[in-house]
């Protein structure tokens, strides 16, 4: 096992090495101009900028906007965090209803399914209207985004469980919440924190969208801002920045799943 992953681990590394020798060659001869591609180190300058002070003229001038690019990166994780947070607290609160109960699964699924099909940007225009610039409509379009693959999750999770169990549990004695705490809850869990990793992935790549207006400070209205001031090397460290903690997050909810539910998986 261990001799796999070093395997695996030196192909990622070497095919990282290859993709950025690739990239400093091409900037290097001048293929792409540096305004639609600088190089490497252009970018890693534009990251060390943004996250430091510096003189422009008579100021004193500390990262970009106002603000350090760590600083836009904690805006938008509050703000993900917000969303995402009502969105866990919810989302399985409907879930486990619609798979409990027919009839209000039949009444609440189309309108479910139809705001999952529904891209952020669809309507964020609307949630201005409602909210304003300010955060309550990024937390809004941040929720929106999470709830549905959270609600989803747990109406399979609730399909998924075997009715012997149930049937098993109530007739030892066990109360309907004991039941739905002892039986159902860890049954649906595995699919839950499934849709709770997809809710937030969505979630993170929705940023950029949320922090389309007024989203300074925002690692995504930075991005946003950077590429409007045709500040290529800045908008692409944004991009590195936004993709490497994506993954950190996906990672983080992978670990965090199996040690919730070590089971999943393992067990028939």
């Amino acid at each position: 096992m261990r001799t796999r992953t070093r395997r695996r681990l030196a192909l990622q590394v070497g095919s990282l090495v290859v993709v950025l020798a690739a990239w400093w060659a091409v900037t290097a001869a001048g293929i792409v101009r540096p305004l639609y591609l600088p190089g490497p180190g252009s970018v890693w300058e534009a990251f060390v900028r943004a996250n430091s002070c510096y003189e422009a003229g008579s100021r004193v001038l500390c990262g970009e906007q106002g603000y350090f690019m760590w600083e836009h990166l904690l805006a938008s994780f509050r703000r993900i965090g917000v969303g995402v947070g009502a969105a866990v607290v919810l989302g399985p609160l409907l879930g486990f209803l619609m798979g409990a109960s027919r009839w209000f699964n039949a009444v609440t699924e189309p309108y479910l399914n139809f705001l999952r099909a529904l891209p952020p940007l669809g309507y964020i225009g609307l949630l201005i209207v409602w909210f304003g610039i300010g955060d309550i409509s990024k937390y809004w379009l941040l929720f929106l985004a999470a709830f549905p693959p959270i609600a989803i999750a747990t109406i399979n999770g609730m399909r998924g469980i075997q009715s012997d169990r149930v049937h098993a549990a109530e007739s030892m004695g066990a109360s309907r919440w004991q039941v739905v705490t002892q039986v159902m809850l860890p049954s649906t869990m595995p699919e839950i924190l499934s849709g709770i990793r997809i809710a937030v992935g969505f979630a993170w790549t929705t940023v950029v969208a949320a922090e389309l207006n007024n989203g300074i400070p925002g690692i995504g209205g930075l991005a946003y801002i950077a590429g409007t001031q045709l500040q290529t090397a800045l908008t692409i460290a944004c991009i590195i920045v936004i993709g490497l903690c994506a993954v950190a997050l996906d990672t983080a909810l992978k670990y965090l799943t199996r040690a919730l539910v070590p089971w999943y998986g393992k067990a028939a």
